[in-house]
């Protein structure tokens, strides 16, 4: 072999080296880029997941961050003496913000500061004010000289619950109907015995 093609393949080896060599820091400069971008858009997914506020889609107004609390309150609605089945599918999870779970419906969860009753049942398609019980089809439930709609709270009569924000262990008694002092007093007491789910 003679020194012109020795020499030649030194240069093809340089050469060789040189490109291979450019071409990896290339790639990897590439990859640290790539994984750059995907640690930012990671960092910002988990910053706006730790921030979420009512700017979320669907948030109450003026509630706080999801997680910002988690409180729980035993519901009992009775309307002309039958109890109202909040456990059927159909009023489980309609919202992460508050909600019935777990095929429980005596037990309310709410998950953030702020949210109040009217929001709970909103999201079941539930219409309430200080006069009428509305079902998801329509059929209502209004005070009228026969029948009245009554709301208590840990005992306590309230004309309107729609503001009203739950605090841990509060008891919450909806009744319909024509019910004596004694009859309702037996709700409360039925409430008081109810289990709260935590």
């Amino acid at each position: 072999m003679g020194r012109k093609e020795r020499k030649e393949r030194e240069i093809k080896r340089e050469n060789y080296a040189t490109k291979h060599s450019a071409e990896k820091r290339k790639q990897t400069l590439i990859a640290v880029g790539v994984l750059a971008v995907i640690a930012v858009i990671v960092g910002y997914a988990g910053y706006m997941f730790l921030n979420m506020t009512v700017e979320a889609p669907g948030g109450p107004e003026n509630a706080g961050a999801l997680g910002s609390d988690h409180s729980h309150a035993a519901i009992l609605v009775k309307i002309f003496g039958d109890e109202f089945d909040f456990s059927a599918p159909a009023y489980q999870i309609k919202s992460p913000w508050i909600h019935f779970e777990s095929r429980d419906g005596s037990t309310i969860h709410k998950h953030a500061i702020g949210v109040e009753l009217e929001y709970l049942f909103n999201s079941l398609s539930i219409g309430l004010d200080d006069k009428c019980y509305i079902f998801p089809d329509g059929k209502s439930f209004c005070t009228n000289d026969e029948y009245s709609l009554k709301y208590f709270i840990n005992g306590e009569k309230f004309s309107d619950i729609r503001e009203y924000e739950i605090m841990e262990d509060d008891r919450i008694l909806i009744t319909f109907g024509g019910e004596t002092d004694e009859q309702v007093q037996g709700y409360l007491n039925q409430l008081e015995n109810q289990e709260i789910r935590k």
